[in-house]
């Protein structure tokens, strides 16, 4: 009975005797990142489940079961079951964001294998994925903040460009390209996806950041949308 978390090609165990800790300075040491926690996700065995438990002060993690079903945001302090056999975790710190697989050797539950709802619209052009439709300038956008991970085929580390390098990308200027993602993340709050809101506080970084996270633990994007780019 143990937990198995792949980072980077290595393998690391969780026991229900042997807790594991992920961060800066830890079992699982991710990277020597001044922006990380010493300390930032815990899993441990309690109450007859594994947990994941974010032990950290300020980063969020983003937790995903492998189809794209189940989606998590862990805030500081909060904890969820890890009741299916697989996940991926997602998070940022500073200019760097990561990524891990959790496996589950004995779950406490079966996911179920459904169909998610993606489909095109033949008049706009436009793409449907559950509640949120996308144009195809909405949809370039993000598949262009998430190319690093969705050309990497491990987990482990990625970078996210910045507004100037995902508009040259394009061939978009800044200003487009803002537009474009002040639209994405608007709409995707409205759908009631937290962490992409407007306003003091909260740098265009963050956003972009939280956006690629949700991108990619929804599977609203795939690599097979890289062929959309240049």
């Amino acid at each position: 009975m143990s937990v198995r978390v792949d980072y980077c090609g290595e393998e690391f165990v969780a026991t229900p005797e042997a807790p594991l800790t992920i961060g800066r300075d830890a079992d699982l040491e991710i990277d020597d990142n001044p922006y990380l926690h010493r300390v930032f996700l815990k899993i441990y065995r309690e109450h007859d489940l594994w947990w994941l438990s974010n032990v950290g002060s300020t980063l969020t993690a983003t937790v995903a079961d492998k189809a794209g079903l189940f989606q998590a945001w862990l805030a500081p302090g909060a904890r969820i079951p890890l009741a299916l056999d697989a996940f991926t975790v997602w998070f940022t710190a500073g200019p760097t964001t990561y990524d891990f697989d959790i496996t589950v050797d004995t779950p406490a539950f079966q996911s179920v294998a459904v169909t998610p709802e993606v489909e095109p619209d033949p008049d706009s052009g436009a793409t449907t994925v559950g509640r949120v439709t996308m144009t195809p300038d909405q949809k370039l956008l993000v598949v262009a903040l998430c190319e690093s991970f969705l050309r990497t085929t491990y987990a482990g580390s990625g970078r996210i460009p910045s507004s100037a390098d995902a508009a040259a990308r394009l061939g978009w200027t800044v200003t487009k390209f803002n537009r474009k993602l002040d639209n994405v993340c608007q709409k995707l709050a409205d759908a009631g996806t937290r962490g992409l809101h407007g306003g003091p506080g909260k740098l265009a970084s963050n956003r972009k950041a939280r956006l690629v996270e949700h991108a990619l633990a929804t599977r609203l994007v795939t690599d097979a949308d890289l062929a959309l780019l240049d």
